[in-house]
């Protein structure tokens, strides 16, 4: 489904403002991590978003997307003013449009592109929802797959909490951290809101006369939020958070992306997604629930670095430094779609994670050893390196990366073949390779 988090000092250990989110979709439904550069636009425009065409605005800033192949919006992203977003699908009583509008993606994007901080990307965000509304199907094989979407906002400064229902929304600035899952989390007390908010409530009689406001209860849908697991999740992210208080740094965030919580983890051992690093297993509450790739933002008003899988899977990704300036990302290759393609840095990686599927508790320690030791490296020199050598830095990442993913890929290869995972799991996984057009 997907988890986003965000600590804000003195929670974390240098004064930072540290973002994280893992993306949880289908898993064939590859993601482009991609960079558009700024535009500015002389004579009016359009932008044909996902479903809906909108006016375009004069300028645009540069973005750093992380993207489902086949949107336009992306799930989290960054632009050049260290503004970074990342959304939840969320489940409300309010009704769906499966029909059109933006995309809780498009607008994610939307908002990246046109805003200089967290509070002007909230504003956006909901002038968008009040001007264009929200909706569409958001699965990528799941044709009825649609939800409306909470974002958590942040910039070098601060962070918000945006939920939505429909065109209702609620908002709360960030105190000190905040996780969000799949579920509406604002209670009684927020600090914007739609103006409509509680009168609608009242009169689809989501609130009592007597009763004191509370949104998330009043407006979340029961079933979808409870069996989506979203607060086996939250609770856990919130957790490990309060573990790390004063001592959150970007080590701890890739930590908290790639928690199983227990170390002896087997995906196919629960049928739930309620664990944060996400492993599809089924197609009943599990198919949409592969982490497609993941992103932690490290913001201080001097420097803005973040560090990106582009791959599925962070228990078995690296994540490599980006920054927004000069060439910001190597040749990306062939861009992903739904089939294998080796020449894709998503499907290249795709060979490595669903090999260590196969015996996943014990394929994961040894490599996992090797991959803390070379993110290790990675975050030494980042901390040390000029602005002058960072892009430079950054392709040396995605080389090293891919030379070390693709040794890996022997090494697996070379052991037994033997699937140690119970046959319902199995079969899941069969289908999706077949699917896939990749030989495992």
């Amino acid at each position: 489904m997907c988890d986003t988090f965000i600590a804000l000092p003195p929670v974390t250990d240098d004064g930072a403002v540290i973002f994280g989110k893992n993306s949880d979709r289908e898993p064939n439904e590859a993601q482009v991590l991609e960079y558009r550069p700024a535009r500015f636009f002389s004579a009016p425009q359009s932008v044909a978003c996902t479903y809906r065409t909108i006016p375009q605005v004069k300028e645009i800033y540069a973005v750093l997307l992380c993207r489902p192949f086949w949107m336009w919006g992306a799930e989290m992203g960054a632009n050049e003013k260290g503004v970074v977003i990342g959304n939840e699908a969320v489940f409300t009583r309010m009704p769906l449009d499966k029909s059109g509008g933006l995309t809780g993606m498009d607008l994610l994007r939307l908002a990246l592109e046109r805003s200089a901080t967290a509070a002007q990307a909230l504003e956006i965000i909901t002038g968008l929802l009040a001007d264009h509304g929200q909706g569409g199907i958001c699965g990528y094989e799941d044709k009825r797959f649609a939800y409306h979407n909470s974002f958590i906002i942040a910039d070098p400064r601060e962070g918000w909490v945006l939920e939505t229902a429909g065109s209702m929304w609620a908002a709360v600035k960030v105190r000190d951290f905040y996780s969000i899952s799949n579920a509406l989390t604002i209670a009684e007390e927020f600090d914007e809101a739609h103006p409509a908010l509680i009168d609608t409530a009242r009169q689809k009689g989501w609130l009592k006369t007597g009763q004191t406001f509370h949104f998330a209860r009043c407006y979340s849908d029961w079933f979808y939020t409870t069996f989506s697991a979203s607060g086996q999740r939250r609770d856990r992210s919130l957790e490990l958070i309060r573990n790390f208080k004063g001592e959150m740094n970007t080590a701890a965030a890739f930590n908290i992306l790639r928690d199983h919580q227990d170390e002896d983890y087997r995906p196919d051992s629960h049928f739930l997604g309620n664990r944060i690093c996400a492993h599809a297993a089924n197609k009943l509450a599990r198919n949409a629930s592969q982490t497609t790739g993941s992103l932690v933002a490290h913001l201080t008003t001097q420097t803005q670095t973040y560090w990106a899988t582009g791959t599925a899977a962070p228990c078995t990704a690296i994540f490599k430094p980006i920054w927004l300036e000069g060439e910001v990302l190597p040749e990306p290759g062939i861009e992903p779609a739904g089939r294998f393609d080796p020449q894709s840095l998503w499907w290249h990686h795709e060979q490595l994670h669903r090999r260590i599927l196969l015996n996943y508790s014990e394929r994961i320690k040894p490599y996992r050893t090797e991959r803390d030791r070379l993110e290790n490296l990675f975050l030494q020199d980042a901390s040390e390196i000029s602005s002058e050598s960072r892009a430079e830095f950054t392709q040396h990442a995605f080389t090293m990366t891919g030379d070390f993913t693709r040794q890996w890929i022997e090494n697996f290869k070379a052991l037994p073949a033997a699937n140690r995972t119970r046959w319902h799991y199995r079969q899941y996984w069969h289908k999706q390779n077949k699917k896939a057009g990749i030989l495992i």
